[in-house]
C-alpha cells in the first residue's frame, strides 16, 4: 500500500509516502528561501506530499536562524523555485506555517521584531544563535488579544502568499512547544482569559487561526500537526490531554480540514502517544489521517494495512536519502543522516547525499 497512488479531495499523490517537515536553516540571514533550499526539494520530489521545514508566518515567530519566513512579497517569489522544482518532477508540496512563540532569542530576530507567547515566561533550556553560539531563551512579552488578532491575521496573509508562491496547501504547525502549542498546553498557558484557563480556551487559538485559514484558501488546502504527550520545548502531558485533543479533534473535523498530522517522538525519547488513543484519534476526525514517528518499510507498510493511518510521514529517512521512495521499494540500504550538518549553512549534509544511482558502491 505504501507505493499506491492516492488520492482524496485536493491530493492526488503518486505515492503515500509523506517528507516530514525538517528544520534545515539553509534560508539566508534575512530569512529568505533560496536556490539552495529549491534544490534540496526537487531531489526529493518522488515523495507523495512533501511538507516543508517550518516558515514562519510574522517576523516575530522566526526564533531560529536561518529558518525561512513567508510575510513578504520577496519570500514568495524566492519560494516559487523550490515549488516548481517540485512540481517539475510530479511532486505535491504544502508549506508548515510555524510561529516559534517563545522559543527564540532576541538576536534571532529581524529589527523590530518581538518574542510573544501566551504569557511573560521563558522557555526553559538554551537555543543556538549565529552572533553568541548558545543562549538561553529570551523572555516573551504576554500576548493581548490585540496581538492575538494580528497573529491570526498574519496566518491568513502568509497562507494566501503561499497559494501565490505555488504552494499545494499549507500545514499549520501546533506541535513541538511552538505558538499554538504553547496556548494548548496548561504547563505554558496560565492565562485566565478566554484563551486559557480551560479546555475551550486553550483550544480557541488553534480552531481561530484553522477558521481563519481555512476561510482563505479553503479546508482542502489546510492541515494541522499536533504532538500530545510531546515534551518538546518545556511542553508534557497534563491532565485531561486526551479529553482536550479529542474535543480539538471534534472542532477540526467540523471545519472540514483536509487532514491531522500527529507525532509520535517515542523513537526520539519521548513519552508514546498511546496507541488507543491514537485510534480515538483518527476515529473522531473526519479527514485524512498522516502517522509520524519512526516508522520504517514494513512499520509503514503494517500501520497502512491496519488502517491505522491514510498516509506516513518519515523524517531524518528523506533527509539523508533523497530517492528515499526508490530505496524502500527495493528494500536498499539507506544513507545515514549526518547530524554534525542538520543546521549548518551549505550543501554539506543537504543536497549531497548520494542516490542509488550515483552511490559509490554501485
Amino acid at each position: 500500500m505504501l507505493f499506491e497512488t492516492f488520492s482524496n479531495r485536493s491530493l492526488q499523490l503518486s505515492n503515500r509516502m509523506v517528507m516530514a517537515p525538517l528544520t534545515r536553516s539553509r534560508a539566508t540571514p534575512e530569512h529568505t528561501p533560496n536556490a539552495l533550499m529549491a534544490t534540496y526539494y526537487g531531489q526529493r520530489a518522488t515523495a507523495g506530499l512533501i511538507i516543508t521545514e517550518g516558515t514562519s508566518p510574522s517576523p516575530n515567530g522566526l526564533g531560529y536562524p536561518r529558518i525561512p519566513g513567508l510575510f513578504d512579497s520577496t519570500q514568495m517569489n524566492e519560494w516559487k523555485a523550490s515549488t516548481s522544482a517540485v512540481h517539475a518532477k510530479g511532486g505535491k508540496i504544502f508549506l508548515q506555517l510555524m510561529h516559534c512563540g517563545r522559543v527564540a532569542h532576541v538576536d534571532n530576530l529581524p529589527t523590530g521584531a518581538e518574542i510573544l507567547g501566551p504569557d511573560a515566561a521563558a522557555c526553559p533550556g538554551e537555543m543556538y544563535t549565529d552572533t553568541l553560539g548558545m543562549q538561553p531563551h529570551s523572555t516573551p512579552r504576554k500576548m493581548t488579544e490585540a496581538d492575538i488578532a494580528h497573529v491570526i491575521n498574519e496566518y491568513v496573509t502568509s497562507a494566501k502568499l503561499a497559494l501565490e508562491a505555488g504552494f499545494d496547501g499549507v500545514e499549520i504547525h501546533g506541535a513541538n512547544g511552538y505558538l499554538i502549542e504553547q496556548f494548548l498546553n496548561p504547563l505554558i498557558n496560565l492565562r485566565t482569559d478566554g484563551y486559557g484557563g480551560s479546555i475551550e480556551g486553550r483550544n480557541r487559538l488553534a480552531l481561530e487561526i484553522v477558521r481563519a485559514t481555512v476561510a482563505a484558501i479553503g479546508s482542502d488546502r489546510v492541515g494541522i500537526r499536533l504532538s500530545p504527550y510531546g515534551v518538546f520545548n518545556g511542553t508534557g502531558a497534563f491532565p485531561d490531554i486526551e479529553t482536550q485533543y479529542l474535543a480539538l479533534t471534534k472542532a477540526l473535523s467540523s471545519q472540514g480540514l483536509l487532514y491531522i498530522h500527529l507525532v509520535d517522538h517515542s523513537s526520539m525519547g519521548a513519552p508514546t502517544v498511546p496507541a488507543d488513543f491514537k485510534l480515538k484519534l483518527r476515529a473522531g476526525f473526519d479527514g485524512l489521517f498522516i502517522l509520524s514517528g519512526g516508522f520504517d518499510h514494513q512499520s509503514a507498510e503494517q500501520a497502512l494495512r491496519d488502517k491505522h493511518g491514510d498516509l506516513v510521514a518519515f523524517g531524518r529517512p528523506f533527509l539523508a536519502n533523497p530517492d528515499l521512495v526508490a530505496r524502500m521499494r527495493q528494500d536498499a540500504t539507506l544513507n545515514t543522516p549526518d547530524e554534525a550538518t542538520f543546521y549548518v549553512p551549505g550543501a554539506k549534509g543537504y543536497t549531497d547525499y548520494p542516490t542509488l544511482a550515483t552511490s559509490p558502491e554501485r
